[in-house]
């Protein structure tokens, strides 16, 4: 049996999202020397973040953890906030790869120790 859209929804995409309860960190990404172009769709200004040679991408859940891991994130180490989305549970923000990775290991290090999370590994490219 072949399933058909009704004529309202033909052409039309739907996507199911799903959440799984937890406190985590599902992505932990260093972008090393990324091409200006990967600023501008990001909603990054190269004329200004190009020059830090570095983008560090955050996916946690609860989303709301997102803004704390923002504060710690500019308050030990040396990085522009880019985006923070508590409603996803994204994080991005730019600096200096050694700048990006401290970022990252401050956020990692007092979810751990202070909140009881489970963090992935740190990656690059």
């Amino acid at each position: 049996m072949e399933f058909q859209l009704p004529p309202s929804q033909e052409g039309k995409m739907r996507i199911v999202q799903e959440l799984v309860p937890g406190k985590q960190v599902t992505l932990a990404h260093i972008i090393a020397s990324p091409q200006p172009i990967v600023y501008k769709k990001l909603g990054l200004d190269p004329s200004v973040d190009y020059s830090r040679a570095a983008i560090g991408i955050l996916s946690m859940s609860p989303a709301e953890i997102s803004v704390i891991a923002g504060d710690l994130a500019v308050k030990n180490a040396d990085i522009d906030l880019g985006f923070i989305d508590r409603f996803s549970g994204t994080l991005i923000f730019t600096g200096t790869v050694s700048a990006v990775e401290e970022a990252i290991r401050a956020i990692n290090t007092y979810l751990i120790d202070k909140l009881g999370f489970t963090v992935c590994e740190i990656t690059r490219t």
